[in-house]
């Protein structure tokens, strides 16, 4: 220690190698014969940059928003702290921002009046529906955002369910005449992504063969493909209105959580029919199948960070038992990581709002 005017000067940051005395037991000890040191690629920021394998940007987010009817509304949804129904012109709005933020992609979710649902979920049908309505609205304020819409029935039906049911069975092939009509009526409102979700068998190509013969080339279909019947789930099914109304499971069409070689064989058959785009839904507990996917096929392929995933972490950092902000961009990395191109995540513009710092 240093002796200054009768004071000891405390060093404050660091030291100048060689200065300082070291401990006996340093001194003594003899270095590695090490010819390879890893830690010399994370001795500091610009060199953790510089080797980094997966990199995040915005070009990777989709931003799923919630979309009801109204004027100037925005509703929180309890089981999911920060995310809210939004009115027509509220989601017009957070396209604006989408498109301020440089996310590609916003991807809509509506919140269907329970008196428009029914047994059969008429209301897909219904050119002039919610979703039909917001997509034709952002269009014409922010027509350079791109737009995925779901193709499923668990919004407008009854009894909570992703297809017409029938003595407690979910018909296939009569669902897919309807996803295909509920496609089309998306897709002429000015759709970008056509998103099936029903997990019916033959979805997909009955879809592209419908878009193709109504002109609508351009249309791209990113297939749900491998869509695990999931607990993960909840809080969406809050924010639709469906999670009351569900009558039973989903597991006679949703995959079973134990099966990995299943979900190629389901990606494999979208492939076939017509799949621009694959998705593996949920993400985080899914990452093995998101590596799978990719090494296998080698298509553009996406995971979606769902409601469950975002509430956990979401509720861990409000209760401060984790650092959420570095939570929400490890968890998104790991998408990178497993090889996903992009990821649908309700943090998208709190993440956009990082990068851009």
């Amino acid at each position: 220690m240093t002796i200054k005017f009768g004071r000891p000067l405390q060093r404050k940051i660091g030291f100048i190698p060689g200065e300082a005395e070291e401990p006996a037991e340093a001194s003594q000890h003899t270095p590695l014969d090490l010819p390879t040191r890893l830690r010399r690629n994370r001795r500091s920021d610009w060199a953790r940059r510089l080797v980094r394998e997966n990199a995040l940007t915005t070009d990777d987010l989709i931003w799923p928003l919630f979309v009801m009817d109204g004027q100037n509304l925005r509703t929180p949804i309890a089981s999911m702290p920060g995310v809210e129904r939004l009115s027509i012109d509220q989601v017009v709005r957070e396209a604006e921002r989408a498109a301020r933020l440089a996310i590609p992609c916003i991807a809509l979710f509506p919140y269907t009046d329970p008196s428009l649902r029914n047994e059969t979920g008429s209301e897909a049908l219904n050119a002039d529906n919610l979703v039909c309505r917001a997509i034709r609205a952002i269009k014409k304020e922010v027509p350079d955002v791109g737009i995925l819409c779901d193709v499923a029935l668990d919004p407008f039906t009854s009894h909570g369910h992703d297809g017409l049911l029938r003595d407690g069975i979910i018909l296939n092939d009569e669902t897919v005449a309807m996803l295909v009509k509920q496609a089309l009526v998306q897709a002429q409102a000015g759709c970008d992504i056509i998103a099936p979700s029903d997990m019916m068998d033959g979805r997909v190509g009955a879809i592209r063969k419908a878009l193709d013969s109504q002109g609508h080339f351009d249309v791209s279909i990113m297939a749900y493909a491998a869509k695990y019947a999931s607990a993960f789930y909840g809080p969406f099914r809050d924010a639709v209105g469906s999670a009351k109304t569900l009558t039973g499971d989903k597991r006679t069409y949703q995959m079973d959580p134990g099966n990995t070689n299943e979900a190629l064989r389901e990606v494999a058959l979208d492939i076939e029919e017509g799949a621009d785009m694959i998705m593996v839904k949920p993400g985080l507990p899914y990452l093995d199948i998101v590596q799978r996917v990719k090494e296998t096929f080698a298509m553009p392929t996406f995971a979606y960070q769902v409601s469950g995933e975002y509430a956990m972490i979401t509720a861990a950092a409000q209760n401060g038992w984790l650092d959420g902000e570095r939570a929400m961009l490890e968890s998104l990395t790991a998408f990178k990581r497993a090889g996903a191109d992009g990821v649908l995540t309700y943090f998208a513009p709190r993440v956009a709002e990082q990068l851009k710092k």
